[in-house]
């Protein structure tokens, strides 16, 4: 290549700076720089000597320690170290061309001095092979910010490899705040590190100063605070420089003190091998490490995962190890991502050692089969023993079973966000919440609140049109991991458009009301078992039970009411407007004069009741006591409706709770907190009448959750019964708030059965064994 002019050099200069990480601009950079002009990145060696050399004299024997210089360029520092006596150099670049014009200039001169081409991301050196690494200006060439850390990842992977026990890593570096952070993190446990600022010339205007940050391979794997040399306040730099670098030295310490204290951090798979979180070969009973994964070069892709060694002893388990794989749409909840949800996952698991990995974004156009070949040589490094010789560790999926979805229609509500009807078809017959699919393969219709992703709120049996048919034994169905309003993995990317996505071939399906498809609701009606004398007692003297539904969802449960038990009148309270005409337009919802729903607070509903029903006994008792005639007072219908003057108010017979939480990360899908607070269970019982059932469908895998939701209601209600379904999370609760009932259910099941209207004589039975499982709480 022809000599240029320097005029034209720094011109070409400038134009191959754009990538740092690009070979091919290197070997132009420095075939336009030459060999005899030296290009120092940083600062020049008069500033460098003392703080560097004082390093490096530490050192036993220092004249003959190894020592590499990465990504060495045509810099003098190699030279200049060289001459102060340190003569077993190596120096590695990945462009030919500067290695061979080094070479070349120093072959005679300094002849002990190696030159090899070689990328430091990938170095052909044994393991601890150097005694130190002075790196001027590598990392911060590695880490551009739009590149992402990856190179600069592995180059620390390599530097900590080749490094022997009790050497130095030397990194001179600008110091920006992503090169830190990753810096620090990286060199967490098992390393002593400080901070140093490097002189430079004196000048008027504050300016970039160069910064070297020295670490220290220990033998142990102790943490350690950061130490800088200078004085945070009175550091001459320029402005923004300085808060960037005392923010990460602050954050960072400040991380090591929690970890030291041993809060809950993430570590890396280096920290962890280095046994920062203990023997990873040993199980600890109740270890739980929060870590990342697939930073390491051999890996595409990172990950967030939870390492969990179970608490029970290692012969009880299935399998030594385990990887729980839980897609975006999941990682949200409870379960998932608290530590009490966690245990609750490892414990049904049956692994001695659960790795719970939280697949996000970055794996959503990724196979699970591509996920799985990526992560498998990172858990053996986490697997117990000896994972060379170790059996194959299994990959679970946190799914649904779904063999076949269709969006019938999306939506987006100004109150409950974006809303997903959809027909689905299992897998499996028991993947359905009622044990069952129905036959030729119609499925279930679904609706979903985007909001809560892993809680369908209605789910109920599709049929061809005009051909409503009951289910064979729909009472005695099998409980399975699945159910509505709980937690259900939906794989189905969504959109917020509130235009209808129509599948033409399922408009002729229709709900079928006769038969409801969520074992929970079958549940719920299991426990009017425990008002059945009262129940038949009111449909005797033809007088209709006021229940109150709070919670409309697809109005499955009210309409199945409505046709099976015509004792009940039914008012539903929902507060989205939404929810109702999606009931009417998928779910074939219809209201008449025995079920109404009204659109309105749910809590403030019940209030209005307890607050009308109280004044309404006042006024009574003030008229009584003052002699009203008796013509004033009157009984309506004898359904503890009392009319004063123009006032009317009727207490409820059946009250039922069945609403979600907006954030199911709080460790309650359902009911929302605000419907088991002291304050609304107080007015619940007040609009209760005196033979009257509350019942609540509570959805969680809190156990301190759960507690605190008894306790409360154990404060207000005379009895409390419990029904937790079968290997499902939900649990209804039902509270009587009088003695009228409680004592008299030896026959409950029997009166149930015929006041629900259904030819069906053997559905009886099953309700007599949800009444024989209630488990009385008070």
């Amino acid at each position: 290549m022809a000599k240029q002019s320097k005029s034209s050099g720094k011109e070409d200069l400038l134009e191959t700076l754009g990538d740092f990480t690009s070979k091919e601009n290197w070997d132009k950079f420095f075939s336009i720089r030459g060999s005899d002009d030296s290009f120092e990145w940083y600062a020049d060696w008069p500033y460098l000597q003392d703080p560097l050399l004082s390093q490096l004299s530490n050192f036993k024997n220092e004249k003959s320690i190894q020592i590499l210089i990465p990504g060495c360029g045509n810099s003098k520092l190699s030279e200049n170290l060289y001459d102060s006596g340190f003569h077993g150099i190596t120096n590695i670049d990945f462009s030919k061309v500067v290695i061979s014009d080094m070479l070349r200039r120093n072959v005679r001169t300094r002849p002990d001095m190696r030159w090899r081409v070689m990328d430091m991301t990938h170095m052909q050196f044994a393991d601890d092979t150097f005694d130190a690494v002075v790196d001027k200006g590598g990392l911060d060439a590695l880490m551009e910010p739009e590149l992402g850390p990856s190179l600069g990842t592995q180059y620390i992977s390599e530097v900590k490899r080749v490094l022997k026990p009790g050497g130095k890593f030397t990194c001179l570096t600008l110091a920006e705040s992503h090169v830190l952070g990753l810096l620090f993190s990286k060199f967490r446990f098992g390393w002593k590190m400080n901070v140093h600022v490097i002189p430079h010339k004196p000048s008027n205007k504050p300016s970039f100063r160069t910064f070297m940050v020295v670490v220290e391979k220990e033998r142990s794997t102790m943490l350690h605070q950061i130490i800088s040399s200078f004085d945070h306040s009175s550091l001459d730099c320029d402005i923004n420089q300085r808060r960037g670098l005392i923010e990460a030295l602050e954050t960072e310490n400040r991380t090591r003190s929690e970890c030291s204290s041993g809060a809950d951090i993430l570590y890396s798979l280096e920290d962890l091998q280095l046994g920062a979180g203990g023997d990873l070969k040993q199980l600890i009973p109740g270890r739980r490490l929060q870590l990342f994964l697939g930073e390491e070069k051999q890996s595409n892709f990172s990950y967030k995962a939870v390492l969990l060694d179970a608490q029970q002893k290692a012969e009880e388990f299935n399998f030594h190890c385990g990887v729980l794989l839980v897609p975006e749409n999941r990682t949200h909840e409870w379960i998932f991502t608290t530590e009490e949800g966690q245990w609750t996952v490892v414990e049904s698991s049956k692994a001695a050692r659960l790795i719970m990995v939280l697949l996000d974004s970055r794996h959503s156009h990724v196979g699970i089969d591509d996920i799985q070949k990526d992560l498998s040589p990172l858990v053996k490094n986490l697997a117990p023993g000896n994972h060379e010789d170790g059996p194959q560790i299994p990959f679970m999926m946190a799914n649904d079973g779904i063999k076949q979805r269709n969006i019938v229609h999306q939506v987006t509500s100004a109150t409950s966000g974006p809303i997903i009807v959809e027909d689905v078809i299992y897998e499996k017959a028991d993947a359905s919440p009622s044990g069952h699919t129905p036959s030729k393969d119609k499925g279930f219709r679904r609706l979903i609140f985007q909001r809560s992703l892993g809680l369908v709120q209605s789910e109920a049996f599709l049929c061809g049109e005009g051909s409503i048919q009951s289910n064979p034994g729909e009472m005695d169905r099998k409980k399975t991991n699945s159910i509505s309003k709980s937690k259900k993995k939906l794989s189905q990317k969504r959109n917020s458009s509130s235009i209808p996505l129509v599948d033409e071939s399922r408009k002729q399906l229709m709900v079928n009301h006769q038969s409801l498809a969520s074992a929970y609701h079958m549940g719920i009606i299991g426990g009017f078992a425990l008002i059945a004398s009262t129940l038949q007692k009111m449909e005797s003297s033809k007088r209709m039970a006021k229940t109150v539904i709070i919670g409309l969802g697809g109005g499955l449960l009210p309409m199945f009411l409505r046709l099976r038990m015509p004792c009940l009148s039914i008012e539903v309270v929902e507060l989205d407007p939404v929810v109702v005409r999606l009931a009417k337009d998928y779910f074939g919802f219809v209201e008449d004069t025995q079920l109404r729903v009204h659109v309105a607070d749910g809590i403030e509903f019940v209030k209005e009741v307890a607050k009308n029903t109280a004044s309404c006994s006042a006024n009574i008792k003030h008229e009584t006591k003052d002699s009203v005639p008796n013509e004033k007072l009157s009984s309506s219908n004898g359904n503890n409706n009392s009319v004063v003057g123009d006032k009317e108010s009727t207490k409820i017979d059946v009250l039922i709770v069945d609403v979600d939480s907006a954030d199911s990360s709080s460790g309650m899908s359902c009911p929302h907190p605000d419907f088991v607070k002291e304050s609304f269970l107080v007015s619940v019982k007040e609009s209760l009448s005196e033979g009257g059932l509350f019942a609540v469908n509570l959805v969680s895998r809190s156990t301190a959750i759960r507690e605190t939701v008894i306790s409360r209601l154990k404060a207000v209600f005379r009895h409390l019964y419990s029904f937790q379904l079968e290997e499902d999370v939900n649990e209804v609760l039902f509270a009587l708030p009088t003695d009228l009932c409680a004592n008299n259910t030896a026959d409950a099941g029997p009166k149930l059965r015929n006041l629900l209207k259904t030819a069906q004589a053997e559905n009886g039975q099953p309700i007599a064994k949800i009444r024989k499982e209630m488990i009385c709480l008070k």
